[in-house]
Parts: structure tokens; C-alpha cells; sequence
């Protein structure tokens, strides 16, 4: 079998089961295990999976900046933000991500809200200013360009001192055995700790995060008060995630 067609299968075959495991595939196609990790290390560099320990997973197509992904799925995201946004109570702190579905819950608030809302991001801080009654927290750092999100040494100090009703995270990968993953290390690491000064954290997942992973760990499904997809979520997924004990609500 030739290289291209080994690579064709494992991608066709990644899509179908949602992972490889190595040394199964090598012994049904009769190679190498070897040969079959030198598929899968050039298929990662083409960011067509995502390896882990003994095989693949499929990579998250949620990769693009925040101009690339504002074009991605945008009735997903207007549904997922407005489940979102009714989430939000009055009264509560509530700690809002990045990225182009935290958008869509801002604009999903009641304008007569009355809330505090923290974000690392100048984008959604700059999206609430016309929610009067919200009051807005912005936490300040390096500008990672990518997701337009505040990192760095001086957000985690900042986010360290906080203590949150409700966390609407953003992730670019969403698996049942990886976890909650995302792309870059320093926003990961911002993520961890919103997460850990949040009551409750909710993660809103459009479909092209589900069933992929991203390099960096966030967070274990486990951890999550709610995983919110749309209902067009395939079944096998469904299935996936709500064997891991948590709570998967489809957004319609």
C-alpha cells in the first residue's frame, strides 16, 4: 500500500471511529508500527489530526483567527449564544471568554441586565459597552493576537483574586477522553485558572470542536457543570460525552 493511500484510510478512518490507535492498525494492515507513527507524525504537521500516546485524534478545524472564525457556523453560534446568555442571572459575576460564540452571548443579553462580567478578552469588553447595567471587568495582559485575548503572568494574578458565579468557557476541542483542549499554551493556562475561580463552568461547543482535540489541556469533562452543543450534534457524540458522566444540553 502506498504512503498516500495509508494516509487517505487513516483519515477516513479517523472521521468514521473518531481515533487511531497505532499498533491495532498496524497489525490489521500488516506494517510496522513505525511506519504507521511516521503516517501520523506527517499527518499532524499538516494539522490533519492530532497525536496522542499510542495513536490519533482528529484535529480541531477550530483553528483560524477570530476573522476566520466570526465565518464558521454562525446559526450554530447564535444558538449556543443565546443558551448561553439565559444562563447569566441577575446579580451574578460571571466570566466571559473570547471568541466568536462569547460575541453571540453579549448579544444575547437583556439590555436591562444587571451583572458584572469579567473577560480577558478587549473584544467581548468592548462588545458590553452597550449593556448599561453591566459592569464590565477587563483583565490586562500580553495581546495574543490569534483569539484577541489578554495572557500572561498578569491575567492569571488578576484572575487568582477573583471569585465567579458562572464561567462560559471557550475551548477548540471538546473529546471525551482528551478532555477540553485548545491551541495555545499560554491561553490554556489562562483558561485553567478562570475555571478554578468559577462556582460553575459551561462550555458552549459548536460542532467542529466536538470529537477534536487541540495540544493543550484545559480541563477534564468531568469538571464541567454543562457541556452545551447544538442539536444537530451527531448521535455517536452525543453518546460519548454523556457517558462521561457530565451534562451535554442541546441548543436549538
Amino acid at each position: 500500500m502506498l504512503t498516500t493511500q495509508r494516509k487517505q484510510l487513516i483519515l477516513q478512518r479517523l472521521a468514521h471511529e473518531g481515533q487511531i490507535v497505532a499498533k491495532a492498525l498496524s497489525d490489521e494492515w500488516g506494517i510496522s508500527e513505525d511506519t504507521v507513527r511516521r503516517d501520523l507524525r506527517e499527518l499532524a504537521a499538516e494539522g490533519k489530526l492530532q497525536r496522542v500516546h499510542g495513536g490519533a485524534l482528529p484535529a480541531s478545524a477550530a483553528v483560524g483567527d477570530l476573522r476566520v472564525r466570526q465565518e464558521l457556523a454562525p446559526d450554530e453560534k447564535r444558538l449556543l449564544g443565546r443558551a448561553g446568555a439565559a444562563m447569566v442571572r441577575p446579580g451574578q459575576v460571571v466570566i466571559l471568554d473570547g471568541g466568536t460564540t462569547s460575541l453571540q452571548v453579549v448579544q444575547h443579553l437583556p439590555l436591562d441586565l444587571r451583572a458584572t462580567v469579567v473577560t480577558h478578552s478587549p473584544v467581548v469588553a468592548a462588545a458590553l459597552a452597550g449593556h448599561a447595567h453591566i459592569e464590565v471587568l477587563s483583565l490586562g495582559g500580553r495581546l495574543y493576537r490569534h483569539s484577541m485575548v489578554n495572557v500572561g503572568a498578569s491575567v492569571v494574578e488578576a484572575a487568582e483574586r477573583l471569585r465567579a458565579d458562572l464561567f462560559l468557557m471557550g475551548v477548540t476541542g471538546v473529546h471525551a477522553e482528551a478532555g477540553l483542549t485548545t491551541g495555545d499554551f499560554e491561553e490554556a493556562t489562562v483558561k485553567r485558572v478562570l475555571h478554578r475561580r468559577a462556582a460553575e463552568t459551561v462550555v458552549l461547543a459548536s460542532l467542529d470542536k466536538l470529537g477534536a482535540a487541540s495540544p493543550f489541556t484545559v480541563a477534564p469533562l468531568k469538571e464541567l457543570a454543562a457541556l452545551v452543543v447544538p442539536a444537530t450534534a451527531p448521535r455517536r457524540i452525543q453518546k460519548e460525552l454523556r457517558a462521561t458522566g457530565i451534562n451535554v444540553f442541546l441548543a436549538d
